[in-house]
């Protein structure tokens, strides 16, 4: 985790929703992200297999804390989502959020996740940058 200062990289790290959902921040890096979670039993839909919307969860908090990463809050305009392959409870998952493009006032993310080396499901993602600093926690 280099390049973030210290109070940031705490304040990333402590998204309420992420951690309510057992999601880990493990890497972090100016543009860059790396979170991970365990599918838990009640994280399943009717057909046994992960929601979408665990997944989707996921990526977002990758996202959020790739996209704020700069130290300048930066809030969602559009996400898309292509899933590609079916999980359930008890798999590892993990999530990585790369900037593409950063401009002033936008900037775009591709968003994978992954059991070990197989691709889930993959997003492209894009932020509206603020002129307000992420603050501190």
């Amino acid at each position: 985790m280099s390049g973030i200062p210290p109070a940031l990289r705490a304040r990333l790290a402590a998204d309420p929703f992420a951690r309510r959902n057992g999601i880990e921040l493990l890497d972090v890096g100016p543009g860059f992200a790396r979170v991970a979670m365990t599918v838990a039993e009640d994280m399943v839909n009717i057909h046994g297999s992960t929601h979408g919307g665990a997944l989707f969860t996921l990526a977002d908090a990758a996202f959020a804390a790739a996209s704020n990463s700069h130290g300048m809050t930066a809030v969602a305009l559009t996400m898309t989502v292509a899933y590609h392959a079916a999980t359930g409870p008890g798999d590892q998952l993990e999530a990585s959020a790369t900037e593409l493009h950063r401009a002033r006032r936008t900037a775009t993310y591709e968003i994978v996740v992954r059991r070990g080396a197989e691709r889930i499901a993959t997003l492209q993602a894009t932020v509206y940058r603020t002129e307000k600093p992420v603050r501190e926690a």
